[in-house]
């Protein structure tokens, strides 16, 4: 059986893939859709049916699917090799897994909401979400790459540093297109 490990490493590496590429557009989705409210009635109606039928299709045929497939391969990694089970570094893992698990079923919570109408975030709240899947997405490679509690030090001060710069950048974003849309 461990002769296959490679086989599902590799398949949950591209469904991992294919669910933050669902997560990033999904939540993109959510912020055109958001900002189509502050458009002339019949262009929002218009461009809201037509974002809620995009994210739809997005979330039910790639990101939902990708997901399952992601975690199921990562089962499959444990079932192979079990003892990955008593690995640190591998909790620290799953614990951020399990956040971005949170972080999906949030999101497609959002979708369902926007869908009939309720619009809770304003586009600057989602830009920043959008980030918190980036930041768990490199919280959870450095955990599998670095694997060594010295490291994950330094890691943490990374992650740290990189999430205050992201959402520095995001403030930015909206500074920055606040100007010129005057």
């Amino acid at each position: 059986m461990d002769q296959y490990y490679l086989y599902v490493v590799a398949v949950h590496i591209i469904f991992v893939v294919s669910w933050m590429a669902g997560l990033f557009y999904s939540v993109r989705l959510f912020i055109y859709h958001t900002e189509a409210n502050e458009l002339p009635e019949n262009e929002r109606l218009i461009l809201q049916r037509e974002y809620a039928k995009i994210e739809h299709k997005l979330w039910h045929i790639i990101t939902n699917p990708a997901m399952t497939l992601a975690v199921l391969a990562g089962i499959g990694m444990v079932c192979i090799r079990p003892f990955l089970l008593q690995m640190p570094w591998f909790h620290v893992k799953l614990a951020f897994v399990v956040l971005l698990l949170i972080y999906h079923f949030i999101c497609q919570d959002i979708m369902n909401k926007m869908k009939r109408g309720i619009f809770k975030h304003s586009s600057f709240k989602l830009r920043l979400w959008n980030e918190v899947a980036t930041i768990l997405l490199v919280a959870i490679v450095f955990a599998v790459v670095l694997k060594s509690a010295v490291d994950w030090i330094y890691g943490l001060i990374g992650l740290i540093i990189f999430s205050v710069v992201i959402m520095i950048a995001v403030k930015w974003y909206k500074h920055y297109r606040e100007k010129h849309e005057s």
